[in-house]
């Protein structure tokens, strides 16, 4: 339950090896957050980011095995969570791949891996903890989107299509939570400088993970929607929307 002050107090962190979701976890501890769980494939990964937790005011962190591919275990993980933190303000959903793009356009099951983990493992994990939400009488789920789902580019078509469905499912799932305590922020950053796109070529209005995390908690305390980081991308993807398709094609992006 969040406190007197309207703070988040207990936060699950599915992907926790993300640099966003790490930023993002200690900036709402700093605030006030006392229990984390941190999810991801390899749990050992995470000591670093439960002890950095613990030492800036953490009194309960956790660390747990989580895979997005393997959806027969997901009803299981999110009832075993629940059941032992009571309440769970916040589940923020960090993990994705970006794929290779060369990769994925010749070989369909590495196409669909990314579709799996993007998009399929996002939903099968959002059903079980919405309704646990709806249990408990309130929470948030915190879903990082792309504006790379807002129009699929040539150069990352998989990617950018897994992304446009995990976004309209989250729409979807956020209108259905209307009046049941529950509320769905979708996060929309652009280039972000992490591991994943280390070595990439960086794209005009490239952000930080610190950039991300300040948006998504400024975000949840005015009860934002969508969150677009930069926020200037909400027009320029305006724009880039309607652009004619035989036009599209031909820009460099």
């Amino acid at each position: 339950m969040k406190d007197a002050l309207g703070s988040v107090q207990s936060v699950l962190v599915l992907g926790g090896g993300s640099d966003i979701a790490a930023a993002t976890v200690r900036e709402l501890v700093r605030r006030r957050a006392r229990t984390v769980v941190l999810a991801a494939r390899d749990p050992q990964s995470l000591q670093v980011t439960a002890d950095e937790l613990r030492a800036a005011g953490a009194t309960t962190v956790e660390t747990l095995a989580f895979d997005a591919r393997d959806t027969a275990s997901h009803d299981a993980f999110v009832a075993d969570v629940f059941d032992r933190a009571g309440d769970v303000d916040l589940a923020l959903f960090a993990f994705g791949v970006l794929g290779d793009q060369e990769e994925a356009e010749h070989d369909g099951r590495a196409a669909v891996d990314i579709a799996e983990v993007n998009y399929v493992g996002s939903v099968s994990m959002a059903v079980p903890i919405a309704q646990r939400m709806r249990t408990q009488g309130h929470g948030t789920i915190v879903a990082m989107s792309s504006v790379a789902g807002e129009r699929a580019r040539r150069s990352n078509f998989v990617y950018g299509s897994s992304k446009a469905g995990m976004d309209a499912f989250f729409q979807g799932l956020g209108d259905s939570l209307v009046g049941t305590g529950v509320r769905v922020m979708i996060v929309r950053p652009g280039f972000v400088h992490t591991k994943m796109t280390h070595g990439m070529d960086a794209a005009p209005l490239s952000t930080t993970p610190e950039a991300v995390a300040d948006a998504i908690v400024r975000g949840l305390a005015r009860n934002r929607e969508t969150v677009w980081v930069p926020s200037q991308l909400r027009y320029v993807m305006s724009v880039l929307r309607h652009v004619p398709r035989p036009v599209f094609r031909k820009l460099p992006i």
